[in-house]
């Protein structure tokens, strides 16, 4: 015989009875879900699902790269859990607020229910379109969205033109609304979405339930920051345990950070003295004491060479047969490297375009938040423009896109060149173009064209040139070179071929002999790593050549972006008042080697063989290596802290009290 512990059930027992006793049983998760907030708590269990299914996604897609210690991937899965309860709480409080103080006849109307289906449809729509804008911006560049997601933003036309241009998203857009149909199917199955718009619930029953609601949030919110999310020993893993809706909006309220606030600080006497020091502005102070200005002396007669300088898109490195690369995408490059003055341990500032313009122009170490370019008050600054300016040479900023992006041109402008870019040539002379700019070929034609006019107004000029063909969507005209349009290889490949062409037109030229070419990278194509600052990602190539003029020769002197003009007014031989952070590479002894390398957060001073690292919070960090690419953190050596710190506070301190503008008076 069966027996069984539970009391038998009455003859007599009613529907109602018998609904009692099951909902007894049923779980908490399940009386919420069919309660009046029943659509927040769905909204939930679908915003995790999906969040996890991104998170693993982008695990698959960086297996390469993250440390699959089990404990290491069970705290990056279980801080993400974390971080998509908290995005997932703000997510959620429309429809939780909505089902709160929306009428009881509401719920029972056919339209609503209709509304409420559509409604859903639509938030697994966006659920699905973010997860794989997040898989497509991590292939980009590794991490959850941050602030170049925000930046992008901002600028609609050229994003969406370079979305539309890389990806085929008519069938991205079909296979979405497909899943998302089918999600929302599987939805309508389980029968919950049919439970929450059947309840009828009074106003008492929906008082104390919102509070939970509403409180959640703040809990979670005051408990996790996404400047405090554990590395786990390798920053993929960090990145990781991020949610991108979390890190965009997170990164959009953390635009510009105060480095007084939020970074470890000397007091300010003190960290001028050491920066002064290290620059050697010890002599010849001017008047106001926060200030690293300094007379540089060059000996000799000056040289008023012509300066080409051509930054060159997510110029990596890496990508130079003389660097290592094995697959032959810059046979021109290479010549030239081998013609050319070489800096064979230059880094890049930062990660952006417009951190490297900073660097080029300004010859200053990065500071938090946006780059100069892109801040209010950057107006009539000591630059290179306007020591080039100072002997009468004509200063233009010539750029293949629409400048308008990322302040490029209101920047120059101000601050004494003159822009031109792609609003302001002709179509005629746009021979190929994606929404990023023209083809490299058009734009060292329109650099020529100014070139031979600066020759015949008898003026010695400088020319930063700007190059775009090397970005995503990386399209170039046909029948160049051997690779396809649409991958970086390709790009790289027809970059250089334009360059070759280029100098071989520029042969021709009269003002040729008189004239030096400067190669350099704005920045890596990828400044991902394992560890928070990766040098390898940083590490840039930086050519100057004309045969005629400077000798052939390698330089392995440890360097920054900063440095390289600078070096080029000590090769031309001139003695001027200096507010450059930036120095002569050639003149640098060997205990006076360093360089800079940033994200937006995390602020990195690099000397031989030892790494600081200065992050929010006021943290300090550093590394010791026997490579660039095998770093180990060590127990923090507290002058080489202190040097770190006194750069970047210093730099800050100038900028923010608009203490290096060119005629050092304050804005």
């Amino acid at each position: 015989m069966i027996t069984s512990n539970n009391p038998p059930l009455r003859n007599d027992a009613t529907p109602v009875a018998l609904a009692a006793a099951n909902s007894r049983r049923r779980s908490l998760l399940l009386r919420l879900l069919r309660s009046r907030f029943g659509g927040g708590a769905i909204f939930y269990l679908v915003f995790l699902t999906v969040s996890l299914l991104t998170r693993i996604a982008l695990l698959s897609q960086a297996a390469s790269q993250v440390d699959h210690q089990p404990l290491k991937i069970v705290l990056t899965l279980f801080i993400g859990m974390l971080f998509d309860l908290a995005t997932a709480s703000y997510a959620s409080l429309p429809i939780v607020l909505g089902s709160l103080l929306l009428p009881r006849r509401w719920f029972a109307a056919r339209w609503f229910r209709v509304v409420a289906g559509a409604g859903f449809f639509v938030l697994l729509y966006l659920l699905l379109f973010g997860a794989v804008a997040e898989w497509f911006f991590w292939e980009e560049f590794a991490s959850r969205f941050n602030f170049i997601a925000v930046d992008y933003l901002i600028y609609t036309t050229e994003v969406i033109g370079n979305i539309r241009e890389s990806y085929p998203m008519p069938l991205i857009f079909g296979l979405l609304a497909g899943a998302a149909l089918l999600a929302y199917y599987l939805l309508r199955w389980t029968g919950l979405l049919q439970q929450w718009l059947t309840v009828d619930e009074t106003w008492d029953t929906r008082r104390k339930p919102v509070l939970f609601w509403l409180a959640l949030p703040v809990m979670l919110h005051l408990s996790l920051s996404n400047h405090d999310v554990p590395e786990l020993g390798n920053a993929f893993n960090q990145e990781l345990a991020r949610n991108g809706l979390y890190s965009f909006f997170a990164a959009y309220r953390q635009n510009s950070l105060d480095y007084d606030r939020f970074y470890p600080t000397l007091p300010t006497t003190e960290a001028f003295r050491l920066t002064k020091a290290t620059l050697g502005a010890t002599a010849n102070q001017p008047a106001h004491s926060f200030d690293i200005g300094r007379r540089i002396i060059n000996a000799g007669p000056e040289k008023h060479w012509n300066v080409i300088q051509i930054t060159v898109e997510s110029l990596s490195a890496k990508f130079l047969g003389r660097f290592g690369a094995t697959n032959g995408l810059t046979p021109h490059l290479d010549k030239i490297y081998d013609e050319s003055l070489v800096f064979t341990n230059l880094y890049a500032t930062g990660t952006r375009t417009v951190r490297g313009m900073e660097a080029l122009t300004l010859c200053v170490p990065p500071t938090p938040g946006q780059s100069i370019v892109r801040r209010p008050n950057n107006e009539n600054l000591f630059s290179v423009g306007s020591v080039f300016r100072s002997r009468g040479y004509d200063t233009a900023f010539i750029y293949s896109g629409y400048g308008y992006f990322d302040n490029m041109n209101a920047y120059f402008a101000a601050n004494g060149y003159r822009v031109v870019d792609r609003t302001s040539v002709a179509k005629s002379d746009i021979t190929y173009a994606t929404v990023w700019g023209a083809c490299d070929e058009d734009l060292f034609r329109w650099t020529m064209r100014e070139a031979d006019a600066a020759f015949a107004a008898g003026k010695p000029f400088h020319h930063f040139v700007m190059t775009t063909s090397n970005h995503r969507p990386f399209g170039f005209p046909a029948a160049r070179v051997s690779l396809p349009t649409g991958h970086r290889e390709g790009a790289v490949q027809y970059t250089d071929y334009a360059i070759g062409k280029f100098f071989a037109a520029a042969r021709q030229k009269p003002w040729f002999t008189n004239t030096l070419f400067v190669i350099v990278g704005d920045h890596c194509a990828s400044a991902a790593g394992k560890t928070a600052l990766p040098i390898p990602g940083y590490h840039i190539p930086a050519l100057i050549w004309n045969p005629t003029l400077v000798p052939a020769q390698p330089v392995g002197t440890l360097c920054s972006q900063i440095d390289l003009l600078p070096t080029i007014f000590g090769l031309m031989g001139w003695s001027y008042e200096s507010r450059f952070y930036g120095q002569d590479i050639l003149r640098m002894k060997p205990e006076e080697q360093r360089a800079y390398i940033s994200t937006y957060q995390r602020l990195g001073y690099l000397r031989p063989g030892k790494l600081a690292v200065l992050e929010p919070v006021r943290r300090q960090r550093m590394f010791t290596y026997q490579t660039p690419d095998a770093p180990s953190e060590a127990p923090l050596n507290a002058d080489f802290m202190a040097e770190a710190i006194g750069e970047y506070q210093t730099a800050s301190y100038l900028f923010s009290h608009g203490l290096n503008c060119a005629t050092n008076e304050k804005k």
